[in-house]
């Protein structure tokens, strides 16, 4: 008889002792059982013969995971603090009857400018860089050529977008290249769809898989190259267990298996430009100019906005008008200087609690009374209201009724296919007005936008985010670089803070510089940062779970409690939520400190994003 630790995939546990008849490679995917349940586990080593009674291993797969995943799953388990059976099963296992070699050869012949071979030059120099190009500089130009590069020598590539980045046009521009030697893969395409790519990767068929961030997970045996692009995207950050940054992995494989990895983005995050070479590419590939025009009077559908759409649709230009995604929080901003609120205590904005009648930090929990006047400028009149996508497309059918105006959000574009639709509507002119969210500022080379108009924008720079400054002038740069992608456009900016957007809005690197400055001794990428959120359906046991949080992290000297109280949505799904938001100089103290939490039932953020 045979001993075995098996790890349980999607399971909470620590591995488990089943016995076997035979032997067993480590990696191989076995059923077991547990509880009355049929399982999925992975063999990880053989051990003594324990001192207790064994269930026995059911029965093998002819699927199994090579020991350099189980090592990187390995290390998913301990930096984002989850069971190794939770880390595993984000992997696609292998076929034992994967081909052995990729059969794939490529016939195109992409040719570059200067300034991009200049770029590929410096990319090739490095294991991994970032690439900060300008939008419409030919980052994508430069992809290709990399990744038919990556196929004549006879490896893979993986090209991950964020969800919104895998547009039509970016799948025609790659299937151009290298026809059906490419995969798309996201969460969208059916069960069949995915069996068949995966059959084709384990047979060598497929030279690049352009994905989200679950790409990144697909059975490679010759992935030579990796693509991060939008890599300032927060989409690349899971939102549930384990909580991984598909970017940070994709630089941690790069490392460990020996894969060059690429960056790139037109507004690169703070942390990614301080710690990669870089790799300026500016200008556009396309002749364009472009005029930024500023809003200052009242927010929602002014005349300044209105009269800037009819000049455009006079002059037979398309629009888009953009408004922010997220709408969970209203964010209190002076009606005549644009200034919100910050905590005295965390150079961060306040968030409105109307239910408790006061504006909270959701760093260090402090709270004070709602103002009834602006503390910067005394005035009287402090808004909290945001317009939606959907008023505003209606509010402007109204207005221009002899044109077409399409809302374009999640609402409304709920398949791939609808999408696809939209956007081919646009862009044969069957559309005049586009108003949509972020959405429209990802991926669509939109080649006759003579206007973007950008609302809500103060609402943005107002949450309650140290990044906050950050995600907003990229969000604005990127919405903006839809207009005048060939010949001239105009970009109207509905905001108080045009001082701020006039300064670096043109300078995005200038900003990085200034803000790193700012960031120095408090934040990310100069402070490790983990977040711990209890989650109850008694409100006094979440608070309690916190609180006792708070003690244990006495016995960490390295680590310090920036803040802690009600999670920033108190309850959701009927549970109380409670939060504890630490910082240290150190990951390792950070994981430390979380691994010591384990048993509380403690969901542990490490780099968070999101603080919602």
């Amino acid at each position: 008889m045979f001993y075995y630790q098996i790890s349980l995939l999607k399971s909470p546990l620590s591995p488990l002792s089943y016995s076997s008849d035979a032997p067993l490679a480590r990696g191989t995917l076995v059923e077991v059982s547990l509880s009355r349940r049929t399982m999925r586990g992975v063999v990880l080593e053989s051990v003594e013969e324990p001192s207790f009674t064994c269930e026995c291993i059911g029965s093998t797969c002819e699927l199994f995971y090579p020991p350099k995943i189980i090592e990187l799953a390995r290390f998913i388990a301990e930096y984002y603090v989850c069971s190794l059976g939770e880390a595993l099963v984000l992997f696609v296992p292998y076929d034992t009857h994967a081909s052995c070699e990729l059969k794939v050869q490529t016939s195109t012949s992409i040719v570059l400018s200067s300034e991009q071979q200049k770029a590929l030059d410096f990319i090739q120099e490095h294991p991994s860089s970032l690439l900060f190009g300008d939008t419409g500089s030919g980052k994508t130009e430069i992809y290709m050529k990399l990744f038919e590069q990556c196929i004549d020598e006879g490896k893979q590539a993986i090209f991950l977008l964020p969800e919104i980045g895998l547009t039509p046009q970016m799948k025609e521009r790659l299937k151009k290249h290298f026809g059906s030697h490419v995969a798309i893969w996201h969460s969208k395409i059916s069960a069949k769809k995915k069996e068949q790519i995966l059959s084709d990767l384990s047979e060598g068929k497929i030279a690049v898989v352009a994905g989200t961030r679950s790409a990144l997970f697909l059975p490679f045996s010759h992935l030579g190259f990796i693509v991060v692009d939008e890599e300032h995207d927060e989409s690349y950050k899971s939102g549930s267990r384990p909580r991984y940054n598909a970017k940070d992995l994709a630089l941690l494989f790069g490392q460990k298996l020996g894969i060059r990895v690429l960056l790139g983005s037109a507004t690169p995050s703070l942390g990614s430009f301080q710690k990669l070479p870089t790799f300026r590419l500016k200008g556009t590939f396309f002749p364009s100019q472009s005029r930024v025009l500023y809003d200052e009077g009242e927010h929602g559908i002014s005349y300044v906005m209105t009269q800037a759409i009819q000049n455009a649709l006079k002059a037979h230009r398309q629009v888009v008008v953009f408004l922010p995604t997220r709408a969970n929080f209203k964010y209190v901003t002076c009606k005549k200087c644009g200034a919100h609120i910050e905590c005295p205590f965390c150079s961060v904005a306040m968030s409105l609690h109307h239910a408790a009648n006061a504006l909270k930090c959701h760093y260090c929990n402090y709270a004070e009374t709602i103002p009834s006047v602006c503390p910067t400028c005394g005035h009287d009149e402090i808004i909290a209201e945001r317009l939606g996508t959907a008023e505003v497309a209606q509010k402007l059918q109204a207005h221009f009724e002899s044109f077409v105006v399409q809302q374009f959000d999640r609402d409304v574009v709920r398949t791939e296919k609808h999408l696809s639709e939209i956007l081919t509507r646009f862009n044969e002119h069957r559309i005049d007005i586009m108003v949509g969210t972020q959405m429209l500022s990802k991926g669509h080379d939109y080649h006759d936008v003579g206007l973007a108009v950008i609302l809500g924008i103060d609402a943005l720079m107002a949450m309650s985010d140290f990044r906050a400054r950050e995600k907003t002038l990229a969000l604005v740069k990127q919405i903006a670089g839809r207009s005048g992608r060939k010949g001239y456009g105009e970009v109207l900016i509905q905001t108080k803070n045009a001082v701020f957007f006039k300064r670096y809005l043109d300078d995005f690197e200038a900003f990085l510089h200034e803000e790193a400055q700012s960031r120095k001794g408090l934040y990310p990428p100069f402070k490790k940062m983990l977040r711990l959120m209890s989650s109850h359906a008694k409100e006094e046991k979440a608070q309690a779970i916190i609180e006792h949080v708070v003690c244990i992290a006495a016995h960490f000297p390295n680590v310090e409690v920036v803040g802690f109280g009600k999670a920033n949505i108190a309850k959701i799904a009927g549970k109380y939520r409670y939060e504890l938001l630490a910082r240290s100089d150190s990951s390792k103290a950070l994981l430390e400190f979380a691994h010591a939490l384990r048993s509380l039932h403690v969901e542990a953020d490490m780099d968070p994003l999101s603080f919602s």
